[in-house]
């Protein structure tokens, strides 16, 4: 995608959103409750639905389904095939280029297609009926292994010969904004064979994920190849996957992780389609030992993309940044998570997200989660403020960016944000 494709929607310089991007979304028009799916274009929302009334997609493959702006998940959208998303992608970007008129000139036709973004309310983009969560980043894997078995015994046997992933819970996936209520649960005795305590999470983190939500799926006990991956990725979407350290501490031997994990899972708002980041994909780092043939693909499925951290307390003006960190270290890729996910059987669905695990890097500044940062605690974090944290305090504002960017072209993600709430009071 050339960074000169312009558009006659005036996009200022450094926005996440230009026309080679078009994230997808779900929106709410102003105070109303009614939701329809929209690109954001600049400081825009383009309508879909009223975009697809007026039959400028009458000559796009859309399958038998009709409408399939006019929803309130983006999911009857994500189970056609790319082919589809690709007809529809070069359908927008050529009613929204600078040298085509058929918006551009009519002020009826662009009253009813195009909102404001301030003066609209995102929702979650799709509804996600399965939700797995991978450990991909080494570094991060080092780290946490590091601290909890030593250097020597960091990585477990099996983690450089598969992508190792949890079931997550798909029902507390929120999106960008959510407040998040600070989750209580069992914590590990004082003493060895003492009584649990329980309460508030005194550990509760961030983790700076990439989320991949699945397009067209597969039949139940078909495999996906991973030289076929990109035919079932439909696009990426920021993740916080919110942790209660305490809580999983104790509970997560020997099934791993449940409530330390379950109670809220943050996405962005945009879906930035597959497409979109093709400039920016490159070779994913080497993998020693090679994994099975299965695993084993010659295209380049890591992404040349910054992601940031900031985080505001409630008494900074400012967010302060605390990590960044480039996508492109992970260690295992998406489409070996969509072939290892698949190769036993298992049926993938439109709108299920796997998400990458933390992203952490080598280098100072790129830990992707307070327990890295401040090393389980034992190393407080300083902010702008003078304030302190080892981890997240009631009214902290965790806010994760992302965006690839070269020879002039942004694709940005928007932002994934979420602040704490104290715990409920119990009755």
């Amino acid at each position: 995608m050339s960074a000169s494709l312009r558009s006659f929607v005036e996009v200022a310089p450094g926005s996440d959103f230009p026309l080679g991007n078009l994230p997808y979304g779900i929106f709410s028009p102003g105070r109303t409750a009614e939701r329809r799916v929209g690109v954001a274009l600049g400081d825009y929302v383009v309508d879909l639905a009223a975009l697809e009334a007026t039959g400028l997609f009458a000559d796009v493959p859309l399958g038998d389904s009709g409408t399939v702006f006019d929803a309130a998940v983006l999911n009857r959208f994500m189970g056609l095939d790319r082919r589809s998303w690709d007809a529809v992608r070069a359908r927008l970007q050529h009613l929204l280029a600078a040298e085509t008129p058929t918006l551009r000139d009519d002020a009826d036709l662009r009253a009813r297609v195009f909102r404001r973004r301030d003066d609209v309310t995102m929702h979650l983009p799709m509804h996600v009926g399965d939700y797995t969560d991978f450990y991909a980043s080494r570094e991060h894997a080092m780290n946490v292994g590091t601290m909890f078995r030593g250097p020597e015994n960091a990585l477990q046997p099996n983690w450089r010969h598969l992508p190792v992933g949890y079931h997550g819970r798909a029902s507390s996936i929120v999106v960008s904004g959510t407040d998040i209520r600070r989750p209580i649960g069992q914590r590990r005795p004082e003493t060895d064979g003492g009584t649990p305590r329980f309460g508030p999470s005194q550990q509760l983190d961030f983790e700076l994920e990439l989320g991949f939500v699945i397009g067209g799926g597969n039949a139940l006990s078909t495999p996906i190849a991973v030289d076929n991956a990109a035919d079932h990725v439909f696009g990426l979407v920021l993740v916080n996957d919110w942790s209660a350290r305490d809580i999983q501490a104790w509970e997560y031997v020997p099934l791993g992780p449940f409530l330390g994990k379950n109670f809220a899972t943050t996405i962005s708002p945009w879906v930035v389609p597959l497409a979109a980041l093709d400039p920016f994909r490159v070779p994913a780092p080497g993998q020693d030992p090679p994994p099975l043939p299965y695993l084993q693909t010659d295209t380049p499925w890591a992404f040349d993309l910054a992601l940031e951290v900031a985080l505001q307390t409630p008494a900074m003006d400012m967010p302060h940044p605390i990590t960044q960190v480039n996508a492109r270290g992970l260690y295992w890729t998406v489409a070996q998570f969509v072939a290892h996910h698949t190769v036993g059987g298992c049926n993938l669905r439109p709108g299920d997200l796997l998400a990458s695990g933390t992203v952490s890097g080598a280098t100072p500044g790129t830990a992707g989660c307070l327990l890295e940062k401040t090393w389980r605690g034992t190393r407080p974090l300083t902010l702008s403020t003078g304030e302190t944290r080892t981890f997240l305090d009631d009214g902290d504002r965790v806010t994760l960016r992302g965006a690839a960017e070269r020879d002039g072209l942004r694709i940005g993600f928007g932002e994934a944000s979420g602040t704490v709430l104290p715990a409920r009071r119990r009755s």
